[in-house]
């Protein structure tokens, strides 16, 4: 899972190149192709009501994200306007245009924008970046803060799947679904949260996740599995043969 998606020309933003630019925010047309983007820690309780939350990634790290689509490239959160269809909406789309690039520090980041954006502009639709005089819109400023807050959000998820992987919580698992038609389709490639594997976790352990609220997010993760049946429905009629089997493990 990449951490650009839907980025394409990404440079870092000053008031020199900046000045005049202004960001109209139009739609989600540019998250048509993706079909599912990274999650927060944080974000697990408010998505876990829409969305199925699954853990996707490498050996090395992983990390939580939200189910958008059963096929590539397939978006079931958009309407024909473009339009997201859900109350919450992930932050890593909310704050596209801007990206940060991390610089040669460890602490050290570059705000950057997606050039390449339709909503990016100089007719002065929307908000703008910069005033007259080069300093920072407020509005600049606020989307800074919003990327700092991501950032440290996007640490301590790191960290959190770092301990789910540690104490072996994490299982691969797949999910069947019937479309109209009696075509199956299978879902794979993707790792949740083994509710067999919490039992047995010795009860320091246990309590360590209680207490910093990591067994709730785990809990809640799997809870969101049962999500995936509306989010087949969001493609086609709902009939019966369209429930998903379940997950499974493998």
């Amino acid at each position: 899972m990449t951490q650009m998606l839907f980025y394409d020309k990404v440079v870092p933003v000053s008031s020199q190149l900046h000045r005049d630019l202004c960001i109209e925010r139009v739609d989600f047309g540019f998250a048509a192709k993706v079909n599912s983007v990274p999650l927060t820690a944080i974000e697990v309780p408010l998505a876990a009501r829409e969305y199925t939350i699954v853990f996707a990634g490498s050996e090395e790290a992983v990390a939580p994200v939200v189910v958008l689509g059963v096929a590539d490239s397939q978006n079931l959160y958009l309407d024909e306007n473009n339009a997201w269809k859900a109350d919450y909406i992930p932050a890593f789309v909310r704050r596209y245009p801007f990206v940060f690039a991390q610089g040669q520090e460890p602490n050290q980041f570059t705000l950057c924008i997606d050039e390449d954006w339709s909503g990016c502009n100089r007719e002065g639709r929307g908000q703008r970046l910069f005033d007259e005089q080069g300093n920072q819109t407020q509005y600049l400023q606020n989307m800074l803060k919003f990327l700092s807050d991501y950032q440290a959000q996007f640490v301590r998820t790191q960290a959190f799947c770092k301990k789910l992987k540690e104490l072996n919580l994490l299982e691969p698992m797949q999910a069947q679904i019937t479309l109209p038609g009696g075509e199956k389709r299978q879902l794979g490639g993707f790792l949740g949260a083994s509710r067999a594997r919490i039992k047995t976790l010795a009860a320091d352990k246990l309590a360590e996740l209680a207490k910093t609220d990591e067994l709730e997010l785990t809990y809640l993760q799997m809870a969101s599995l049962n999500n995936l049946g509306s989010v087949v429905n969001r493609a086609v009629p709902k009939k019966p043969s369209d429930v998903p089997e379940g997950p499974e493990t493998s």
